[in-house]
């Protein structure tokens, strides 16, 4: 059997006072590349917030949240398991730390680097070696306010690859990027699930998800409502009902993109 990289069982969260997840499960093994699928309000940002241990579920005994088989984690050790790039980090990341700050942050899973923080020079090395396999070495001195948000995204990217995890958590990756932005990110997925890391992406844009992922989890009103292969539930039918909209699904070289649909009234929406 693979290991699990996330194992929720049964939980109930709340974000505030409102209540997210209730009786909420959800599994991905290792190696599995997966989107989680689902509109605004869905319950896609608490997910993201419970697996970077930003926020908890109510305790009961029945439940648990574990990453790579642990309740508890030391978060140096995390951070050399699972990479998490979110938007939550990109908006809060001090505008004023250097390229090659931004990658050495990854080290210590801080905001900029510090004067406590001690860094060889492997960590040095592999912080170059990041950047320039990300296309952003040039970049290195360069203050992160002033970059684009594609070469911000990038050098997260970098921040979370520096430790070399063996899963990379994604908070719509290519969201805020033109065209050619979005397509270079998404190659440099592609390579690295290639390459042999798991991916998981978190969004609600269907465009950005890579041929490479095959797992679909279908998620609305904080329940997992479909769950299975990207051909049978990247569908107009399924994808309407779960946006609620009418919605024609086209799919060209492993990439997948809705268009309006044009229907009665009176018509239900169809699988």
């Amino acid at each position: 059997m693979k290991e699990h990289i996330i194992d929720i069982r049964n939980i109930t969260a709340y974000n505030g006072s409102t209540c997210v997840f209730r009786d909420f499960s959800l599994t991905v093994e290792n190696g599995c590349n997966t989107v989680i699928l689902g509109p605004n309000g869905s319950g896609k940002t608490t997910l993201m917030k419970l697996l970077s241990c930003e926020l908890y579920p109510v305790f009961l005994e029945s439940s648990h949240v574990k990453i790579f088989g642990h309740e508890r984690w030391n978060v140096e050790k995390l951070r050399s398991r699972l990479g998490i790039v979110s938007h939550d980090l990109q908006n809060s990341y001090l505008t004023g730390a250097r390229g090659i700050n931004v990658i050495l942050s990854g080290f210590y899973a801080s905001i900029d680097t510090w004067r406590h923080q001690q860094f060889s020079s492997s960590d040095l090395g592999k912080a170059e070696a990041v950047m320039e396999m990300l296309g952003i070495g040039s970049l290195a001195n360069r203050r992160f306010g002033t970059m684009s948000t594609g070469e911000q995204r990038r050098f997260l990217l970098g921040r979370a690859l520096v430790n070399d995890p063996d899963a990379l958590l994604l908070d719509e990756p290519t969201s805020g990027l033109d065209i050619k932005a979005s397509l270079i990110y998404l190659e440099t997925l592609r390579k690295l699930m290639r390459s042999g890391k798991t991916v998981i992406l978190v969004t609600h844009h269907i465009n950005e998800i890579p041929p490479e992922i095959k797992r679909v989890v279908l998620i609305s009103d904080g329940k997992v409502i479909s769950d299975g292969l990207k051909q049978d539930l990247l569908t107009s039918g399924r994808l309407s009902a779960l946006f609620d909209h009418p919605l024609e699904v086209v799919s060209l070289n492993g990439f997948y993109e809705v268009l309006p649909a044009l229907r009665h009234d009176d018509e239900e929406f169809e699988e």
